[in-house]
């Protein structure tokens, strides 16, 4: 018998692999090129092919199903598990099962993803509200009693109200003229419901804000008017008020309690500025990213007797601050020279209580700092440069209106505005009228802003160079609904963001050239 090895049967597989490869090469090559080429296309498409349902084969399973554990909403991502545990988590069945699963904590409100690399530099174009302006460009040029004049007169009974509205206004001793909302409608949205203009879809708001912001923030967006108050703020200034009577956070206790200015407002109240203030709402935010917390919570809000239905900043009315009657408007009276002279002496720095000759207000040290970083940023100019001494004003500016742009010769003369604190703090700043202008290019920025300053705040610089900037910027715009939906989504705040970071790097340059000192400022 023979016996058949192994070794034997790899022999002759080998041999005989070799001959079918040489007749199959010796018919392959009697073939023209072009059929050669064709079947060379022919075996690569099918190993490619095999190559491809191999790898599908053995990708693991987690990763296919990885994309369908999330869902994405409006550039939010938000688990399909905590969406179906929001209706059911009172059912006694889901209260008794005993689920085991893994979750990460959240700890921003809203998670944006960002592009690592923006295609195109973004354009910035006379306002921040190009598409509104074209509705209505004589409209935005209104001033600011016109405004008032329009929204008294407004609803259904227009000639009564305007004829009552200027009968009142003509009685000197009547400061305060009360509008009641029986005929005005001043919000469509169904205040019953439990939808809210904040949006939060996470356990806890961002760091950045304390609780009382929060409650503050939904008290401006979503609360119930009942009515409308012209307030005489100075002697040719008169600001619009709102209240609330029936909203139950009024009598709560806290930071932002409105209660016991019965004079002014009666309930809580909220400061109604025009459409063309919105750019205070991202002042507001700006505020609390950079760890200032100077300035009075803002939010956005429609109203139905403003034509065109344009949303307009709301702030909270504040009875604590200081008085402030006067022409600058602020609590305390300080010019430009003065100012550069506290700066020198650093009154109140370290509790150590100024001289009488220094010329020191009862601002602290620090808060000049906080303020001009701010300022810088938004390039607010009317608290510090109201003549526009340090660049280049536009016709449209009310220094070059008003003819202060002329008086520069002198600028140790010239008052500073909206310097208010309150009335138990009076070392501290509070930042109102934050108007930013974000059509200013870096050619032509206010670096007057920034002079006689020496230190600034450690947080806000740390902020501003953690490159984080953006991220925080539209976690914290997300919330309010109305003002993100009115200046374009998210393509929109990104264009503004655009601007605040090409400002910020100006910023880190000046502070590195001038040898600017960063410190913890705790005050």
């Amino acid at each position: 018998m023979y016996i058949i090895r192994p070794g034997e049967v790899k022999h002759d597989l080998i041999i005989w692999s070799c001959s079918c490869f040489l007749r199959i090469s010796k018919c392959f090559r009697r073939y023209p090129p072009s059929k050669r080429n064709w079947i060379i296309a022919g075996v690569c498409f099918i190993y490619l092919f095999y190559v491809v349902s191999q790898v599908a084969y053995v990708l693991p399973t987690d990763r296919l199903s990885e994309k369908y554990k999330y869902r994405r909403a409006r550039g939010i991502l938000t688990s399909r598990f905590d969406d179906t545990l929001q209706g059911t988590t009172g059912s006694p069945a889901v209260q008794n099962a005993n689920v085991s699963y893994n979750t990460t904590p959240k700890y921003n409100v809203v998670y944006i993803t960002l592009k690592s690399k923006r295609r195109k530099p973004a354009i910035i174009r006379g306002t921040i509200r190009p598409k509104l302006r074209k509705k209505s460009v004589g409209k935005d040029k209104r001033s600011e009693s016109t405004f008032i004049n329009e929204v008294a007169t407004g609803g259904e009974e227009e000639g009564k109200q305007r004829q009552e509205y200027h009968s009142a206004l003509s009685r000197k001793s009547a400061k305060n003229v009360y509008y009641t909302l029986k005929n005005i409608n001043p919000d469509t949205r169904d205040t019953e419901s439990h939808y809210s203009a904040i949006r939060i879809y996470s356990e806890r708001a961002p760091p950045w804000f304390s609780k009382g912001d929060i409650e503050a923030l939904r008290f401006l967006a979503d609360c119930k008017i009942s009515g409308i108050k012209e307030v005489s703020f100075t002697d040719d200034r008169n600001v619009l008020l709102f209240e609330s009577m029936t909203d139950a956070s009024a009598n709560s206790p806290g930071k932002y309690n409105q209660m016991g200015d019965n004079a002014v407002c009666q309930g809580r109240c909220a400061l109604i500025k025009r459409p063309l203030d919105t750019s205070e709402v991202f002042a507001f935010h700006l505020d609390r990213i950079l760890g200032l917390n100077r300035s009075v919570p803002t939010a956005c809000r429609r109203f139905s007797f403003f034509e065109d239905g344009q949303p307009s900043p709301v702030v909270l009315w504040d009875p604590t601050l200081s008085p402030a009657d006067n022409e600058a408007q602020s609590s305390i009276r300080i010019t430009w020279g003065s100012y550069q002279q506290s700066l020198k002496h650093k009154c109140w720095h370290r509790g150590i209580v100024p001289k009488a000759e220094s010329g020191c207000s009862s601002i602290h040290h620090y808060e000049w700092s906080r303020l001009a970083l701010f300022d810088f940023l938004l390039q607010v100019y009317n608290r510090l440069d109201r003549n526009c001494c340090g660049f280049k004003p536009r016709k449209e500016d009310t220094c070059v209106k008003l003819g202060r742009h002329l008086q520069c010769s002198n600028p140790d003369s010239v008052e500073l505005v909206h310097i208010i604190h309150r009335k138990h703090d009076p070392r501290r700043l509070v930042l109102i009228d934050n108007k930013g202008y974000f059509d200013r290019d870096e050619g032509n920025l206010d670096f007057k802003l920034l002079e006689g300053i020496t230190e600034l705040p450690e947080h806000a610089v740390s902020v501003l160079r953690s490159h984080r900037l953006r991220e925080r910027l539209l976690q914290s715009l997300f919330l309010d609904e109305v003002y993100w939906e009115s200046q374009g989504g998210r393509q929109g705040i990104e264009k503004l963001i655009d601007v605040i970071e090409k400002r910020a790097k100006v910023l880190l340059t000046y502070i590195n050239a001038h040898g600017i000192k960063i410190i913890p400022m705790s005050m």
